[in-house]
This record gives structure tokens, C-alpha cells and sequence, in this order.
């Protein structure tokens, strides 16, 4: 697992290889894999590959989002907000699990964060992927994942240049 961890970057720029069935069902697993509390299980994940809508969902913020045009997977992951007042948290998780599964599946990823963001100055990211995908109101978008096999390569961070100072021992000082 620290190997896959060292491994994962944020990955922007994708081949147009198509992902294999046998391969969405894998991220399809990991997804519906995910924790959540009290096993409320409140996340929903939409799987994009349709190139026009992939297109649509790119333009839904002003900034952050382009690069899904060229992806040739956008998972949007959502919850049924009556289920759980900790629907971020657990859809939260769900996300890094999917983009720790989709590294582990030789796949490139990058979140694209919707939750509390425009689409343009009358309307929300959320709004937006609400209408383009037919989202009833109580379902709450938190991201989406671009997914495709990976054009760039980008190295591990050095161990020595992780933020060590952020580890504490016991107490804050």
C-alpha cells in the first residue's frame, strides 16, 4: 500500500485508450467497497464515458475541470444526503479509494472538486451536473474523478521532502 501511495499523483493529461469492462468493474468494486458510518452507505457514483457529456461536465466550474474533456472516464461521485449528515466524509473516502484502485489498475487520475463551486454567477458546479445528469435535489455531488490511462509522468515526492513537521507525538508541542 505505501508503494501505491508513493506512486499516485494527480495525473491531468490522458491517452484516449477506452477502459476495459473487466477494468470499470474493478473500480466499480473498489467504490462500492468503500466505508462509510454506521454502513449508511450514502455515496452514488455516476460512470461517464460518453465523449459529449464528458465534454459538458468539463465546462461545469470555471477553473479546475477542463482537462475531463480528454479523459475517457469521469466518475462522479454523489450521495443521497438524507442518508447520512456525514455524506462528505464518506464520499470523501470513497473518492481516494477510487484513485488509489485506478493507480493500482495502471490508470492515471485527478479529483475535480464540485462541492461549494460556480458554474457560472447564477448557478453551482453542483447545480449544473444536477441538471446535465438528472440528479434528483437530495443528491449531493462532492467531486469528480478523471480516469484514463496516463500521457504524463510525474515522480514521487522524496520521503525528505514530505511536510515531516506536520507529524506530531502525542501533543501539539
Amino acid at each position: 500500500m505505501i508503494e501505491l501511495l508513493r506512486k499516485r499523483r494527480s495525473i491531468r493529461k490522458f491517452t484516449d485508450e477506452k477502459i476495459s469492462p473487466e477494468t470499470l468493474q474493478s473500480l466499480s468494486e473498489a467504490a462500492l467497497r468503500s466505508p462509510s458510518s454506521k454502513g449508511s452507505n450514502p455515496w452514488e457514483f455516476i460512470l461517464v464515458d460518453e465523449p459529449d457529456l464528458l465534454d459538458q461536465l468539463s465546462e461545469v466550474k470555471k477553473s479546475g475541470s477542463a482537462f475531463l474533456k480528454n479523459a475517457p472516464l469521469g466518475i462522479v461521485v454523489c450521495a443521497d444526503s438524507t442518508k447520512s449528515d456525514v455524506w462528505i466524509e464518506d464520499c470523501s473516502i470513497a473518492a481516494i479509494i477510487i484513485q488509489l484502485a485506478a493507480e493500482s489498475l495502471g490508470l492515471g487520475s485527478c479529483w475535480i472538486q464540485i462541492r461549494e463551486r460556480w458554474y457560472n454567477d447564477g448557478k453551482t458546479a453542483e447545480a449544473r451536473i444536477q441538471e446535465l445528469l438528472g440528479l434528483p435535489e437530495h443528491i449531493k455531488v462532492l467531486s469528480i474523478i478523471a480516469i484514463g490511462y496516463p500521457i504524463e509522468s510525474k515522480p514521487s515526492v522524496p520521503s525528505e521532502k514530505l511536510p515531516n513537521n506536520r507529524i506530531k507525538n502525542n501533543r501539539w508541542a
